[in-house]
């Protein structure tokens, strides 16, 4: 019997609100287990648009605890907002799990402006993508921006433009991880 598969969606203050609740709600539909677990050091976050989120837990210790903690699932997915990419870039437990993530081949997603803490964690090194128009200028390089795209999967790294392109981007993530993309969609009205 195959277990079922399981996701970490971490968060930030500053997190686009349709982005977070978009992927863990679709991803749940697709019978993900999903944990979404906050940075911040409490339970709560304060979204782009000052719309409070909950998390079912805090991402606590070190980069190397965080890490551990963090091979237990099947993807890591970051929504995007420029406060909450900023905020997850900057932390050295977020970097240390995606790159751990994407050595293992797991899937690592990030949608937005979220692409850049993928840049910054070394995972899109010779990796196509997409992201929030513009944000691509501010990525060190060695991935190859696909313009014009909404959502890019290249092995096992999925990206994704914005809050309009949300629920897109998590089907694409429910697919990769073995799920009923196509019913929850259709269960959504989404084309």
């Amino acid at each position: 019997m195959q277990t079922a598969k399981s996701a970490l969606v971490l968060l930030a203050d500053g997190a686009e609100e349709i982005e977070a609740v978009t992927i863990i709600d679709a991803l749940r539909r697709g019978g993900i287990a999903v944990t979404a677990a906050s940075i911040t050091g409490t339970g709560r976050i304060t979204g782009s648009h000052a719309i409070e989120i909950g998390a079912d837990t805090v991402l606590a210790g070190s980069p190397d605890e965080a890490a551990a903690s963090a091979r237990a699932f099947d993807a890591v997915v970051l929504p995007g907002g420029m406060g909450g990419t900023l905020a997850l870039k900057a932390d050295a437990r977020v970097r240390r799990i995606l790159a751990e993530t994407h050595d293992r081949g797991a899937i690592v997603a990030a949608v937005c402006a979220a692409p850049m803490v993928l840049d910054a964690a070394g995972v899109l090194r010779d990796r196509k993508f997409c992201c929030y128009p513009g944000i691509e200028v501010k990525l060190a390089g060695g991935g190859e921006y696909q313009a014009g795209v909404k959502v890019v999967q290249d092995g096992n790294v999925i990206s994704g433009t914005g809050p309009g392109t949300a629920l897109k981007f998590a089907l694409e993530i429910v697919r990769a991880l073995g799920g009923p993309a196509g019913q929850v969609a259709q269960a959504m009205l989404a084309d």
